[in-house]
């Protein structure tokens, strides 16, 4: 939905980065209908929180999103170009549907009504001020202040060809009628003595419907000031009235309690109810114009539109895009593709979000211990309506053949399947056959897991009992224990990938393991806490362990061993992830962090503070993204993985690391995740020394072509001589020359007879090379570095040149001589471009080997290096064998 900023971490690594929001389509705010003219299209914008969406009537689809605002939007209006919204006391004007072009500031209290007015815009205020102001300029173009005990002003109308006049009602029942450009009160209307919430312009010019506090409608004629009709509801104050205008005289009413009543303007009469349209009030209802299309949105996070095309009047949901009415409580990934996250809410529903698009989002529905007799009492009414879900699992494997779904409920016995495909409640109720009848009030499920081939559930009670049962019959296939599994309550359990052990978790403090088909107990480990909480990795076998001190421990199920532990939430652990790779063990606690555990090094890698605690947050199967679901929030927001596409460092976070905050996506702009990983990328900038260790031998990073063949250099040579001269192609002049004369004809090609000096000047040859004098000058400095960086920048052929200059006869001296050979004892004692100095070693003594026997010094010397040499090949070759050995024996050694 929103694309957001907001990396994770600030400075510790910036793991995640915010991306967007899903589940959330609309709020308490009455949503505004617009026409865009060049499209030919309706949009219809909705306030979610900090931003506007705006959506296309055609598919629903969303649009674009505005940038966040500073505060929850709580009022809404659209003209032509803009749309105005407001919070507190200010308001703005988004342009483009995107960003903020205008603020008026001006009101000393809270806004709750806005009207564009042309080149104006109205607003009111809770203090009964009402300002006129110019948009372009926002500057007040007029003030008008009412009292509040005769005239409180609680909706405001243009009424359609009334220039320059607006109509208010107010709360104390009566009308006005204002002309804004002269500031004039035109008319007032005495009212009906009841509070007015509406006002609704008609299809026909001068006539106005009025929405009453009492339930009643009046159709007014404001010209004659006379009631045409008039009509009541019975479910509490009009919220919202809207007219049809594609022929059918229609008018449609919302109430707080989420019925819409239709009724027939012609014989004044009511033709039918939509009862339940929204499970909270209606907010807005708007019918889009010359079309049999309502659109309606409410405070239950769902807007609808409904078509009017069947018999009967009455209209049926055409489109959808509805989320958790309530905060979700548990979110898990379904499948292993990662695009679909199961969700369920404290609305009793379980609901399918998909992280490609909004027209893959499927609800399952609320539980019920029986849908036939829930459809007949309708959502306001139904005691059959299970509570919330706490826990679920899911598998994939056989869910085209039956329920893939299992849940177990806040405070019930009975636990639920629900199938995925058919987006239902399944038709299994799980619970022990001595319950089936009496149903105890202090008895109720904990925890369930459902194994990977899809078949058996597995379900723990509160009494510490666990069962487990057929997922295809919905039949009991036995328990653990002789009468329980545990003495406290079961705190968590989980299955492993092939079917072999089951492992539970009390709250005495006790994980247990059992064969899964024989249910005899396997091993038993005593925790240091009471845990509240596991989660395994089925492909690594690593169980993560919450525990209620707030600590975390990983456990090995192969070995029966604690193998890591971890400290560092100072509140309660909500929920545990890991990583596809189970590398990575993410947990989100009460303290409001979420901490991500690198289980190799056992250190914190990367941590972020939010606003609102995470309750509950789930890793995609490919990694890509981080789910995360928070106290009293609607949504369900995606982090990206930062690692997958840059440069992220995960070097263990110090102990008193301070996260900073960080911003939940969708409500704030894109911008701010680029210079978030520009600082990251500028922290983890690493430049590796040439030598990690003097110990250590080190060779250079040259490329093999620099050194391995400089003993075959003359072979090479050799081999590449050609066979003739390279003929030098004679040039081709500009204008080709003409011989004189009546008939033109082309001059023939003169030969070049400029034979090339075979003379050579022995000035040339005479030079001394820069590495000849850097060695000359190191045999009184004792540094080597300079020439044998020199030395390093040559190509093969000119490192032979310079070692055959190093002689006598080539122009050198013996002491030049003696000084390369301390240059290459200089490398051998520091180890390092180790390589390079047996290649240059070994070109040196090729040519001049004659010289060094005949020299006493360059004897000595060369003596010395060949000690030294003798001393760093034992020890590598020492190193070599011992690895080789190990390698040789893992290879074929029965383990």
């Amino acid at each position: 939905m929103a694309a957001g900023g907001g990396g994770g971490g600030g400075g510790g690594g910036g793991l995640f980065a915010g991306f967007r929001a899903l589940g959330r389509y609309s709020g308490h705010v009455p949503h505004v209908l617009r026409y865009h003219g060049r499209h030919r299209e309706f949009y219809v914008a909705t306030a979610v929180g900090r931003s506007v969406h705006t959506y296309n009537v055609k598919k629903l689809g969303i649009v674009a999103v505005s940038n966040a605002l500073l505060q929850d939007i709580t009022c809404l209006a659209a003209d032509r170009m803009l749309i105005f919204a407001s919070y507190g006391d200010v308001f703005h004007a988004v342009a483009r549907n995107k960003e903020v072009v205008h603020t008026y500031k001006g009101h000393k209290a809270r806004i709750h009504l806005l009207q564009p007015f042309g080149d104006h815009v109205i607003s009111v205020d809770v203090a009964n001020v009402l300002i006129v102001w110019d948009i372009q300029s926002e500057e007040e173009y007029l003030q008008v202040v009412f009292d509040k005990a005769t005239f409180a002003v609680s909706a405001i109308l243009h009424p359609s060809t009334y220039l320059n006049k607006i109509l208010l009602g107010s709360e104390q029942g009566g009308l006005q009628l204002w002309n804004i450009r002269s500031n004039k009160l035109l008319y007032s209307f005495p009212g009906w003595g009841l509070g007015v919430t509406t006002l609704a312009q008609a299809p026909a010019v001068d006539v106005v419907a009025v929405g009453l506090v009492s339930g009643h409608i009046i159709v007014h004629n404001i010209k004659f000031d006379e009631t045409l009709m008039k009509f009541q509801q019975d479910w509490g104050p009009i919220t919202a009235i809207s007219f049809r205008t594609d022929g059918h005289p229609v008018m449609a009413a919302g109430s707080p309690v989420g019925h819409i009543a239709l009724w027939d303007l012609e014989e004044k009469k009511l033709i039918s109810q939509m009862r339940n349209a929204h499970s909270t009030a209606i907010a807005g209802m708007s019918f889009v114009p010359g079309e049999p299309l309502l659109i309606t949105n409410g405070a239950d996070n769902a807007i609808r539109v409904w078509i009017f095309d069947g018999p009967g009047g009455t209209g049926r949901v055409l489109r959808s895009r509805m989320g958790h009415s309530a905060p979700p409580t548990k979110i898990r990934y379904h499948g292993q593709n990662g695009e679909q996250i199961l969700s369920a809410g404290q609305d009793g529903t379980l609901q399918s979000f998909s992280t490609v698009h909004e027209r893959f989002n499927k609800s399952l529905g609320r539980g019920s211990i029986n849908k036939k007799k829930s459809k007949k009492k309708g959502l306001q009414h139904d005691t059959m309506a299970l509570p919330p879900i706490t826990a679920f699992a899911s598998e994939v494997a056989h869910q085209s053949d039956w329920d893939g779904i299992v849940a177990c409920h806040q405070g019930y016995i009975t636990c639920t399947t629900w199938n995925y495909q058919k987006t239902s409640m399944g038709i299994h109720k799980l619970r022990p056959e001595e319950f089936s009848k009496n149903k105890p009030v202090d008895i109720y499920a904990t925890a369930v897991d459902i194994t990977s081939c899809g078949n058996f559930a597995v379900i723990g009670m509160s009494t510490g009992r666990v069962d487990v049962y057929n997922m295809q019959s919905g039949l009991h296939r036995g328990c653990y224990g002789k009468e329980r599994a545990h003495e406290g309550s079961i705190r968590g359990l989980a299955v492993d990938g092939l079917n072999q052990l089951t492992i539970t978790a009390g709250s005495e403090g006790l994980i247990k393991f059992w064969k899964f088909k024989t249910k005899d107990l396997v091993h038993s480990t005593d925790l240091s806490s009471s845990p509240s909480g596991i989660l395994l990795h089925r492909d690594s076998g690593i169980l993560g362990i919450a525990f209620d001190d707030f600590s975390i421990s990983v456990f090995d199920i192969e070995t029966r061993k604690i193998v890591r532990k971890f400290s560092g939430h100072h509140g309660r652990i909500n929920d545990m992830t890991f990583s596809p790779d189970g590398r990575w063990l993410i947990t989100s606690s009460m303290d409001c962090t979420i901490k991500t555990w690198d289980l190799p090094s056992g250190c914190l890698i990367d941590c972020f503070l939010l606003d609102s605690a995470a309750v509950s947050l789930t890793m995609s199967p490919t990694g890509d993204f981080l789910a995360t679901a928070h106290v009293d929030d609607l949504g369900i927001y995606l982090w990206s993985n930062r690692s997958l596409y840059s440069l992220v460092s995960l070097r263990p976070l110090p102990a008193d690391y301070e996260p900073s905050m960080v911003i939940l996506p969708g409500t704030c702009p894109l911008e701010d995740v680029a210079e978030g990983e520009e600082t990251c990328d500028e922290m983890i900038e690493y430049d590796s020394p040439e030598q990690l260790g003097e110990q250590l031998v080190t060779l250079s990073s040259l490329p093999e072509s620099r050194w391995k063949n400089l003993l075959n250099l003359d072979i090479i040579k050799k081999k590449n001589k050609p066979r003739e001269p390279p003929k030098v192609p004679t040039s081709a002049p500009f204008f080709i020359p003409t011989v004189p004369g009546l008939i033109p004809r082309y001059a023939a090609p003169e030969q070049e007879n400029d034979a090339q000096s075979k003379v050579v000047n022995i000035g040339v040859l005479a030079q001394k090379s820069d590495f000849y004098i850097h060695l000359e000058e190191a045999l009184s400095t004792n540094k080597y570095a300079v020439p044998l960086n020199v030395l390093k920048d040559l190509g093969p052929s000119n490192i032979e040149i310079e070692l055959r200059s190093l002689a006598p006869e080539g122009g050198g001296s013996v002491e030049v001589m003696l000084s390369f050979l301390r240059m290459i004892g200089m490398m051998l004692n520091k180890k390092y471009n180790f390589e390079l100095a047996q290649a240059y070693l070994a070109l040196y003594l090729k040519l001049h080997l004659k010289i060094v026997s005949s020299e006493p010094s360059l004897l000595e010397e060369v003596s010395r290096l060949s000690t030294q040499l003798e001393e760093t090949w034992i020890h590598l070759r020492t190193l070599f064998n011992q690895s080789l050995c190990v390698l040789t024996y893992m290879k074929s050694a029965l383990l």
